[in-house]
């Protein structure tokens, strides 16, 4: 029976649709040094036995120390720990120098801050295609009770932070935009002078209207991401509530798809258009987003970078 090939890129894409926490998973080598990898494919298995898993890619640097451990350690990085994830999602020589960590009783790092930790004795290791699945049992773990670090379509997110910034918008008159991407193409309406496609809130969910609002705009699939910028229109009086959204491909039925590195010279219709586009600009150039709180002239961006798994 023939089988339809698959474009991993594009199956990595639709994979990271499904939002996940961040985990760093940390051993001991046979000289006792410290090990340890970024990963977000980590998932419980069972109670009793106390079973988890997580993946490792066969060409993790990491893999024979990590194939060959007796035990290691599941660290569930905390919302406030993004810096961590990506120090050890990168290939940095001593990473465990830019954390707080002690041994556990195994013998694994264990990170202080995090949401919630396990210590397991590796109870299996099953051949999995380009990874292999670490089956441990837990033997010791401990739930802090921080929020965790969100992690999907490649960015981070923290869930607590989302809710409030909405929960706090939603009080007064509220407008929903949207940076919607392509390609590294953004819609914008407008010939002579753009702006962002955007529509009034009402009670329901904001993201359900504005997905209704730009598909009915557009003629296209849209798909609603991450909070992009939270502010207040100082001119308006109304608070904006921007996110991130994808389109799927075709002519879309109102607006064009516009380089936003092509728009310096072009007119928007306010001054925070302007400011977010060249902030995407910016932002897609290097592949590190981040969330704008504030009005329309003065507020601070959180960053919320890209991060790679297991090297």
């Amino acid at each position: 029976m023939m089988t339809q090939a698959v474009d991993p890129r594009a199956l990595r894409d639709a994979f990271g649709a499904f939002p996940t926490g961040v985990t760093v998973v940390t051993a001991s080598d046979e000289a006792g040094n410290p090990i340890g990898f970024t990963a977000n494919s980590f998932t419980s298995v069972s109670l009793n036995p106390p079973l988890l898993l997580v993946c490792l890619a066969k060409t993790s640097r990491n893999y024979a120390t990590m194939t060959g451990a007796r035990h290691f350690a599941i660290n569930v990085l905390s919302e406030t720990q993004k810096d961590v994830s990506n120090t050890f999602a990168r290939p940095v020589e001593d990473r465990f120098a830019a954390v707080d960590w002690a041994k556990g009783a195994a013998g694994a790092p264990i990170f202080s801050n995090v949401a919630a930790w396990f210590e397991c004795a590796m109870e299996q290791v099953i051949e999995a295609g380009d990874h292999v699945i670490l089956m441990g049992r837990v033997e010791t773990f401990d739930n802090s009770g921080r929020n965790g670090l969100g992690y999907a379509r490649g960015g981070y997110f923290t869930p607590i932070l989302a809710s409030k910034a909405v929960s706090a918008a939603t009080e007064g008159n509220m407008e929903l935009g949207a940076v919607v991407e392509r390609r590294g193409e953004v819609l914008l309406l407008g010939n002579d002078i753009h702006s962002l496609p955007a529509c009034e809130a009402d009670d329901g969910s904001p993201t359900e209207k504005l997905q209704e609002y730009l598909e009915t705009l557009t003629g296209l699939k849209v798909s609603i991401g991450f909070l992009y910028s939270v502010y207040e229109g100082k001119s308006d009086g109304k608070q904006h509530i921007v996110y991130r959204a994808s389109a799927s491909s075709g002519e879309p039925l109102n607006g064009k798809f516009l380089k936003p590195d092509a728009l310096s010279q072009a007119r928007f219709k306010t001054s925070s258009t302007a400011d977010i586009i060249a902030r995407f600009a910016m932002e897609s150039s290097i592949g590190n987003f981040g969330v704008y709180f504030g009005d329309e002239t003065v507020g601070t961006v959180r960053p919320i970078p890209v991060k790679g798994t297991q090297r």
